[in-house]
């Protein structure tokens, strides 16, 4: 792939022109966010791209990811805007009832008048690829992106992670990229991370960046044990990987021989027995992607009692840094290691431990000129009687699976988090608790189409009621049919509200359909009391 689109006067991918111009856009982005902001009929166009631009191959493990390209459905809330235009673009056509469970949404708005203000465009191609990609493979549909938006300075595109790619789509459109520089996505790597944590003063687990072989990691892991007398566990993770699926969990053998040549060969038969957390994943192939990406190896941080929470930041076109919000999330799969599910907010108990480190981080990013959304995984830990202890784990740069349902709140609530309590407050004032998951999945929700879902949702009153400010938004409604797969967000006025409806919601879906609640990949025992998991 050589030039995008085709006879593109920009050249290669990267190509000098490209910067260059990439670069001008980018310098407008602040003046068009400020009049968006400060001026309320400001007339503007979001171009909305969903493309899940990261490596394919671990893209591949997860079940239903083409329709992940419907959690950003939640930037429809932006036609609440009377003066805001959007374009959605898919590679699938999205079902005209999931578009009008949103729109009816809309706060004020009739639904006609949002929908002469969207353009959804369906490139109808479910190759496993990006979408950027086959955007920027059709010329004539980035001339119709650009025919619709008008002015090119009134507009900007919306991605959920930024590459390569997203950056030569903005050019080619002419608008400026509300994310991260692809130049800056090392800092969001595995080995950036750590040296991010290390700069904010944050604690981090012990371990070495930059590993890229078996006998690096070997010498690692080694070095660890030493460092860490007794330590049980240590993780291996691949640079760019996400949702947990790029870690594997090491187990030290007991007793680890002391000598070097026995010390390296009891290593590396653990290392080759290794828990892996991408499904259908070998060590051989988990070991080509560390040559090919590089990764880190590091301490499991262990404890009686253990949380893995994360925080949510902004960084705007002008610099200013915006706490948006804190999670427990709920991690499965065999080892433990895969984002299944969260709760908003995380625990009073750590909150403000987890929001200051997080705060310290985004400084650090946003004096490297980082921009837009992106999140910090977190692991807190703690033995009876003792403080909890906080160490940086990750960082995310672009949109994660806590990013939809804080979304869904924004969209359905119109208020605004408090930085000083980490607590969402309508504008009446009310508090706002939530418990979500993208990956709510059962073989016996398989063949239910959206009309389905709408029909249990009306019969069984399943929506959200505007009167209480409390119910059930449904996203990623696509993956229902063939994946038996859906994302939920339960918001109620409190915690247990919250999982309650969460609860009732499952319970009505296993009846309607029979199905057996320990088939689920996300069993409602999970939000049954905590999101934590004891470390055994």
């Amino acid at each position: 792939m050589s030039a995008f689109p085709p006879g593109s006067p920009y050249g290669p991918l990267g190509s000098h022109e490209e910067l260059e111009e990439f670069e001008r856009l980018k310098r407008q982005l602040p003046d068009t966010a400020r009049s968006i902001l400060h001026e309320p009929g400001f007339e503007h166009t979001t171009v909305v791209v969903p493309s899940i631009s990261v490596n394919q191959e671990e893209l591949r493990k997860i079940k239903g990811a083409s329709f992940y390209e419907e959690r950003l459905l939640f930037t429809l809330i932006r036609l609440a805007n009377p003066a805001a235009r959007l374009v959605y673009v898919t590679s699938q056509p999205i079902h005209p009832d999931i578009l009008e469970y949103y729109l009816q949404h809309l706060p004020g708005v009739p639904m006609r008048h949002a929908l002469r203000r969207l353009l959804v465009l369906r490139l109808y191609d479910a190759s496993p690829r990006p979408l950027t990609e086959k955007v920027l493979e059709r010329p004539r549909v980035i001339r119709r992106i650009r025919d619709w938006i008008g002015p090119p300075e009134r507009a900007y595109l919306s991605v959920f992670n930024s590459t390569a790619l997203e950056r030569r789509l903005a050019v080619e459109l002419g608008i400026p990229l509300n994310a991260v520089d692809p130049a800056l996505l090392w800092l969001g790597t595995k080995s950036g991370s750590r040296r991010v944590f290390e700069e904010a003063g944050v604690d981090l687990p012990a371990g070495r960046s930059g590993v890229q072989s078996e006998d690096e990691v070997i010498h690692a892991l080694s070095r660890l044990a030493s460092d860490r007398p007794g330590l049980r566990q240590a993780i291996v993770k691949l640079n760019d990987s996400f949702a947990g699926e790029g870690n594997a969990i090491f187990r030290f053998p007991d007793p680890l021989p002391e000598a070097p040549l026995e010390r390296s060969a009891a290593l590396r038969t653990a290392l080759h027995a290794m828990a892996l957390a991408g499904q259908g994943e070998t060590h051989r192939e988990f070991l080509r992607k560390l040559g090919e990406m590089g990764g880190v190896v590091e301490e499991r941080i262990e404890g009686t009692e253990f949380h893995s929470p994360s925080v949510q930041l902004r960084i705007h076109p002008d610099g200013e840094l915006a706490l948006v919000s804190t999670h427990d999330q709920v991690l499965g799969g065999e080892s433990a290691q895969a984002y299944v599910g969260c709760r908003f907010p995380a625990a009073d108990g750590y909150r403000d431990l987890i929001q200051d480190a997080g705060l310290r981080i985004g400084e650090v990013l946003a004096r490297k000129g980082v921009l837009g959304r992106f999140g910090i995984d977190f692991v807190l830990s703690r033995d009876p009687g003792t403080p909890w202890r906080a160490h940086a784990i990750e960082i995310n740069l672009r949109m994660g699976g806590t990013t939809p349902p804080f979304m869904a709140l924004e969209f359905l609530t119109g208020g605004r988090l408090d930085r000083g309590t980490g607590l969402y407050h309508t504008l009446n004032g009310t508090p706002k608790y939530y418990t979500a998951t993208d990956n709510l999945r059962s073989p016996a929700y398989r063949g239910l189409l959206p009309e389905d879902l709408m029909e249990l949702l009306v019969s069984h009153g399943l929506h959200f009621k505007h009167s209480t400010g409390t119910g059930v938004l449904f996203y990623m409604i696509g993956a229902l049919s063939q994946y038996g797969k859906l994302g939920l967000t339960s918001i109620g006025n409190s915690r247990a509200e919250a999982d309650e409806m969460y609860r009732t919601t499952v319970a009505i879906l296993d009846r309607e359909t029979g199905a057996d609640s320990s088939d689920l990949d996300v069993p409602t025992s999970l939000f049954t009391v905590t999101a934590s998991t004891r470390m055994e």
